[in-house]
Order: C-alpha cells, then sequence, then structure tokens
C-alpha cells in the first residue's frame, strides 16, 4: 500500500506531530526493552513513567490527566485489527516504523469497517505524534528487519483488564480491556474480538 509520511498534510485527520514537551531520557529507557519475533505490548512501565519528562508529558500532553507510559514492540507488517479510544494517544517512535490508520466516523452501523479506506503513514524514529480519539489504529509495522520499538503514552487505566462483562450487542460487544474499543480483521485469529474488518488484512 502506498506509504505517506506524519509530516504531510493528509495526517492531520489522523493527529499531529507533537513537538511540545522533551523525552530523550524514555527513549533512553527502551533501549532495556524486549524487541520479540512477535508483538508485545505493555500498558505502563514505572521506569519510564518516574522520569522527570513524564511530568511534562502529562501536563503538555494531556492537560494533567493521570498518564501511563508504556511500549508496543516486535514484528509486525500486518494490519491485523483497528482499535479506538476515547481520548488521544501519543506514540514515540523509537526506531523507525508505519502506523496504519482510519478515521472512526467510516465505521458502520453494523461496527464493521471497510480497510480500503485505511491510509499508511512513515514516523521517521525520534518523532512523537499525537493520534485522534476518532483514529483508528493498532500494532505499528516494521520499516527495519530487525523490528520497530514504539513509547504508548495514554491516561492512566487505558489497555489494562475489564472489571465487568461488557454488553454482546452493539458498540460494547467492541469492547476488549478499559477504553478500548476494538475490530479485528477474521485472519489475525485474535480471540474474543469481534471480526469486522472487511476487505484485505493490509500489508505495510
Amino acid at each position: 500500500m502506498k506509504i505517506q509520511n506524519a509530516t504531510d498534510a493528509s495526517f492531520g485527520r489522523y493527529g499531529k506531530v507533537v513537538t511540545g514537551f522533551s523525552y530523550e531520557k524514555i527513549l533512553k529507557e527502551m533501549e532495556h526493552t524486549p524487541l520479540p519475533e512477535d508483538v508485545v505490548y505493555v500498558p505502563s512501565v514505572e521506569a519510564m513513567e518516574v522520569l522527570p519528562e513524564a511530568v511534562d508529558v502529562c501536563r503538555k500532553g494531556f492537560g494533567g490527566l493521570p498518564v501511563q507510559i508504556g511500549y508496543c514492540n516486535g514484528n509486525n507488517h500486518k494490519l491485523n485489527a483497528l482499535e479506538y479510544h476515547r481520548c488521544s494517544e501519543i506514540d514515540i517512535a523509537v526506531t523507525d516504523l508505519i502506523l496504519i490508520l482510519g478515521c472512526q466516523q467510516d465505521i458502520g452501523p453494523d461496527d464493521t469497517y471497510d480497510t480500503a479506506k485505511a491510509e499508511a503513514f512513515f514516523v521517521p524514529a525520534g518523532t512523537a505524534v499525537e493520534l485522534y480519539g476518532t483514529t483508528l489504529h493498532y500494532a505499528p509495522c516494521s520499516v527495519e528487519e530487525s523490528g520497530f520499538r514504539c513509547v504508548i503514552i495514554l491516561p492512566r487505566g487505558t489497555n489494562t483488564e475489564l472489571t465487568f462483562v461488557p454488553d454482546k450487542e452493539g458498540e460494547s460487544r467492541l469492547l476488549t480491556a478499559v477504553n478500548k474499543w476494538l475490530i479485528a480483521h477474521e485472519e489475525a485469529g485474535i480471540e474474543g474480538a469481534c471480526c469486522g474488518l472487511r476487505g484485505e488484512n493490509l500489508t505495510a
């Protein structure tokens, strides 16, 4: 698929490049995180959250909301699923990576989404981007053969285990974790997920 750049005007419907705070120490701490053959996501890492930079991210990135700083690392070239939150997400590319994105507004009334509407964006290492709350996204795709590393910053509690059983009808059936609504592609074989992605399981 066509790969655009996060600095292109077309990225503006999904988010923006963030330059308002520093995160060098966070990137340094990411050097100690694993880089598996598949994909691993860890919502919260105390070693990054105690850094002075975390306070800056909390205040400037989320207006003082308590945040969690974690990571998504690994090797991936497939879309597999799309998720959204009721909030923005800040991603910091530790390595070069590609994000495949869509708009929540394009989800059909039956909670399906046509993958032909998704777009891919290259995010160079060292770049931070905000993904708006209406932006559909999932695990980044690799650029380098060794894989990707990406910092994920969200309001605290997001993507953690649900403490209740969501309804099986309507949008609630997409809820797979706290503040996480997910639509999967059947090829991905994600257990318990609603397989509402229609069309090709995109490759980047």
